[in-house]
């Protein structure tokens, strides 16, 4: 039924489990993803319970010798030369067991570090297929939880706690197997009394699995919400509530560490049950054995030989209850794992399949391109169609044009981005490249003829040259320079105190807006791609690096096909086209003069910002 239930679900497909709960869908197919996974190494894993298995049957070995050994020496009165043999052997099996127990240590480790690497691997690669678009929808500090503690938090599942189901399945059967022919009665208390332990557990383990859930998705968001506060302590501080924040932090991370605390209280409580019953149950059968012995219905060796082993028989089970609490924050992890993993990334531009061919490189195609929006159509998941961002676009890129895209807020100006960067894909209509659809580019080849230069881009905690440099890895540092002067920003560098190889900070925290934005436009320099893409590359600028912005700006886009995105009207004034948005529509294209000549919704924008 799991499997019929969980093969349906596949075919029902990602957006029948969008519209249910994931708590609802994970109880059933949660289990099934894990274990997926962990057959990726199954040699790891058949090692990892074959040696476990071994180490059990040596411990069934080891009572028979040490019973026998004190069976001798108590009994038929040997002295120690004479028991050397059994001695020396009980020593050997005793380091064989502990022996193997290691190798089936070691086989779970690597179990959890290949599958861990290929998970790690599997959501950063599909968080890139997904696109920007997607995690600019989710908490950065929450998909970095996920990505690093949540991945590590399976280590315990994989390399303790799956073993573990399988050995306390294995185990105990065979010392039963062992000890029904000597004791039917102990054997048969054992095969009794084994059962409450995992009813326990699973009574016990339901309270704990939503404990941990809960505790899980606390830490996700109070790593989320600290990366946020991180990121804008300087805001924070410039607006006196950086203090204010600190209150806040101290409410959440005391939440953690109440759900934290009820966690470990659930944990504790099952490990005192789970102890209490097998002392009970091992209690039993000493009491069972001891009679049985009184009366002469069982011989002294087997006597003891069941008795060492009752505790043993329990071990496994005792083990599995640890080990489930351990890996239930695996598991609670695990379900937000899989639901990035799951997210359709059917709307934006991935490689495509095998059987798709995609279009000869940039050789066999003429540079710059032509650009065509045909009809074009796209709404965002839940937007109804009257409210959809684009509603059948059509306007036309032409190389060595400047095309200016203005419009008022909303009006689908950086969908139109998103969609010519392959980030998202139209619902309808088509995007031609030279006549060829865009969708049948390979992705990888379409982005390297494209620059694009943000409203706020995104410069790392590295040196002003690597920064630079994401334009063209290889490059030299000479045409790094150049590129840099091109966008009026070697002056202000070569004043830094190391130049080029300076520090800049996370998202260039030691540099002004202006000079950001100039390390932006060198990155498209040194890059020489033939479409451009300028998204409100001077909005929130000073007046002095608009200009010199500008001016950079103006150099870039000789040659190129350029798509300028602005609210500023004055930045559009010399563009050769400019097309007027409205609502998802074009609402009027033309000239700066033709447009404020007609009074239409171009004029009433220069009008209302004064910008004539």
């Amino acid at each position: 039924l799991r499997l019929a239930v969980f093969q349906h679900l596949l075919d029902l497909g990602p957006f029948y489990a969008r519209g249910e709960r994931t708590g609802e869908l994970s109880s059933v197919a949660l289990d099934r993803r894990l274990l997926q996974l962990a057959r990726k190494s199954r040699l790891a894993l058949a090692l990892t319970i074959g040696l476990g298995f071994a180490a059990g049957v040596f411990t069934v070995v080891q009572a028979g010798f040490f019973s026998r050994m004190v069976g001798q020496v108590y009994l038929a009165g040997k002295s120690l030369p004479d028991v050397a043999a059994w001695l020396a052997a009980l020593l050997g099996v005793i380091l064989l067991r502990y022996l193997l127990s290691w190798g089936s240590e070691l086989a779970g480790n690597a179990i959890a570090v290949r599958v861990k690497s290929d998970l790690r691997l599997a959501v950063f690669q599909h968080l890139l297929d997904l696109g920007p678009f997607y995690a600019r929808g989710e908490r950065t500090g929450e998909l970095s939880s996920v990505a690093l503690e949540g991945i590590d938090a399976l280590d315990a599942y994989f390399s303790q706690y799956l073993p573990g189901l399988a050995l306390a399945a294995l185990v105990p059967l065979t010392f039963l197997l062992v000890v029904i022919p000597l004791d039917p009665l102990s054997g048969l208390v054992l095969l009794l009394t084994a059962p409450l332990i995992p009813l326990f557990m699973i009574l016990i383990g339901n309270v704990a699995q939503a404990l941990t859930r809960r505790q899980w998705q606390t830490l996700s968001r109070l790593s989320a919400y600290f990366l946020d506060v991180l990121q804008g302590l300087t805001t924070l501080k410039a607006l006196g509530r950086s203090r204010a924040q600190t209150k806040v932090i101290a409410e959440a991370s005391d939440q953690y560490r109440q759900r934290t605390m009820n966690v470990l209280r659930v944990t504790f409580l099952s490990a005192l049950v789970l102890e209490m019953v097998t002392t009970l149950s091992t209690a039993v059968v000493a009491v069972e054995v001891g009679l049985c012995l009184l009366y002469g219905r069982l011989p002294f060796e087997q006597s003891l030989f069941v008795l060492l082993l009752a505790p043993e028989f329990y071990l496994p089970l005792r083990l599995l209850g640890t080990r489930f609490h351990a890996g239930m924050s695996g598991v609670a992890a695990a379900q937000r794992i899989f639901a990035i993993l799951e997210t359709p990334a059917q709307q934006t531009c991935t490689p495509p399949a095998p059987e798709e061919k995609p279009v000869p490189q940039e050789a066999e195609l003429p540079l710059p391109p032509v650009i065509e929006f045909e009809d074009v159509s796209f709404s965002y998941a839940g937007q109804a169609d009257a409210r959809a961002s684009l509603k059948g676009i059509t306007f036309r890129l032409f190389p060595g044009q400047k095309t200016a895209l203005v419009g008022p807020s909303g009006a689908g100006k950086s969908t139109v981005a998103a969609l010519l960067l392959g980030f998202i894909r139209p619902d309808t209509g088509q995007i031609m490249v030279n006549g060829r659809p865009l969708e049948q580019i390979d992705p990888y080849t379409w982005h390297s003829w494209v620059s694009w230069v943000p409203q706020k881009p995104y410069l790392f905690n590295d040196t002003v040259m690597a920064n630079i440099c994401l334009g063209r890895p290889d490059a030299t540092l000479e045409q790094v320079e150049r590129a840099a002067r091109q966008a009026e920003a070697h002056d202000f560098i070569s004043g830094f105190p190391q130049g080029y190889a300076t520090q800049i900070g996370e998202r260039g925290v030691r540099l002004s807006a202006g000079q950001a934005q100039r390390i932006a436009l060198a990155r498209a320099f040194l890059r020489d791609a033939p479409l451009l893409i300028l998204d409100e590359a001077t909005a929130h600028l000073d007046a002095a690096s608009e200009a010199l912005i500008g001016a950079a700006m103006g150099k870039l886009m000789r040659g190129r096909t350029a798509l300028i995105i602005a609210h500023r009207l004055r930045t559009v004034r010399d563009a050769d086209v400019i097309v007027v948005l409205d609502e998802g529509r074009v609402a009027e294209s033309g000239s700066h003069a033709a447009l404020l000549g007609s009074g239409g919704l171009y004029s009433r924008l220069a009008t209302a910002y004064g910008q004539m």
